[in-house]
């Protein structure tokens, strides 16, 4: 037993000179960083840039041997970046509130928990905060594996005048919170969309008949956190922003299900060489107008991800088409699809380019 406790006071003590070591070499680095950040105030430069952050992840990547995993490794240094924008000058990201809710979510696995946050009441004041410059980044919600795009994201982007430089993927988990045992439960509460993706599990306990829709899960976890005989389902931070404990994980009907987010700003992004384009247009009034336009990215050697339409809210019987294509804006082959297909339509706008999301949150 001796000379067990010895090794470990041992490798304790080596423990206790590698934090020693790190802190030392992390305020080395945060003192760079302040120096970045006065060289952005002089030039009235962006303090977020998705470009260096990928960078930066990638470069960590490669740099790893583990044992720590890559995941293990890009959360550290997610928070690390977060630690040095206040170094910076904070950037303040609006998303769609309450706290607690998916998008509070996202926004703080992307950029951590050290820069400001404005939860607001929908997404179309996300859009009016970033507008309005009271924020520098606002973060929305434009589609689900499970229930597709997200109208009001979709029909935002096309007046608002923002740009698109990150997105991020979320992973989405429901969860049961409570205050008692599942089988004392009287009365579940939780949004409509979020009890509609656990409508099995809810089935096969009873509890789908004990269920009241409220506005958000975050209302949903106020509720049960004053009642000890009812629950709610919501997100993981949902549940511990109000002190509840977790009874069941994961009774989501799809445990793939995942939400993606837009990153939106007003400075365009630099090009990292894995990007992509969101566009959105209407074409002219003429048989095969999509087609043509759709053809012109094939002949430009140009992949499409993604592709949705919206009805235009200025026209009636007339679509708007959102299209995400892979590369930048200044790509050659983004060039010449987006030159040809303009021909083709009576609108095309540019929503921005962004480097690629590497992982799923």
């Amino acid at each position: 037993m001796g000379n067990t406790e010895g090794n470990l006071n041992e490798y304790r003590q080596r423990i206790d000179e590698f934090d020693r070591q790190i802190i030392e070499l992390l305020n080395e680095r945060a003192g760079v960083v302040s120096d970045i950040g006065r060289l952005k105030c002089e030039r009235g430069a962006p303090t977020y840039a998705p470009d260096r952050e990928r960078e930066v992840l990638n470069r960590i990547k490669q740099l790893n041997a583990g044992p720590l995993s890559e995941r293990t490794l890009v959360a550290i240094y997610r928070e690390l970046m977060s630690g040095s924008f206040v170094l910076e000058r904070p950037p303040r990201v609006a998303y769609l509130g309450p706290q607690g809710s998916f998008s509070h979510l996202a926004a703080l696995r992307k950029f951590g928990a050290s820069i400001d946050y404005e939860p607001v009441r929908s997404i179309a004041a996300v859009f009016d905060e970033l507008e309005r410059e009271h924020v520098d980044l606002g973060l929305v919600p434009v589609e689900n594996s499970s229930g597709g795009g997200v109208v009001d994201t979709l029909d935002a982007l096309v007046r608002r005048d923002v740009l698109v430089c990150a997105e991020v993927y979320l992973s989405v988990h429901l969860h049961l919170f409570g205050l008692t045992a599942v089988e004392d439960i009287e009365t579940l509460y939780s949004k409509p969309e979020a009890l509609a993706q656990c409508q099995k599990w809810l089935a096969q306990t009873g509890l789908s008949e004990k269920t009241i829709a409220v506005s958000s899960t975050a209302k949903a976890a106020e509720q049960a956190s004053g009642d000890p005989q009812s629950a709610c389902v919501g997100s993981e931070l949902v549940g511990r922003l109000h002190g509840l404990t977790r009874l069941r994980d994961r009774i989501e009907d799809n445990p793939s299900n995942v939400t993606r987010f837009l990153v939106l700003g007003r400075t365009p992004t630099e090009r990292t060489g894995a990007d992509k384009t969101s566009i959105c247009f209407s074409t002219v009034d003429k048989p095969g107008a999509l087609v043509e336009v759709l053809d012109t990215f094939r002949t430009s050697g140009t992949n499409m991800t993604y592709i949705e339409s919206r009805p235009n809210q200025q026209r009636n019987w007339e679509y708007v088409f959102f299209v995400d294509l892979e590369g930048h804006l200044t790509d050659a082959s983004v060039v010449r699809g987006t030159s040809a297909a303009r021909e083709h339509c009576r609108e095309l706008r540019v929503l921005g380019s962004f480097p690629k999301a590497q992982e799923i949150l």
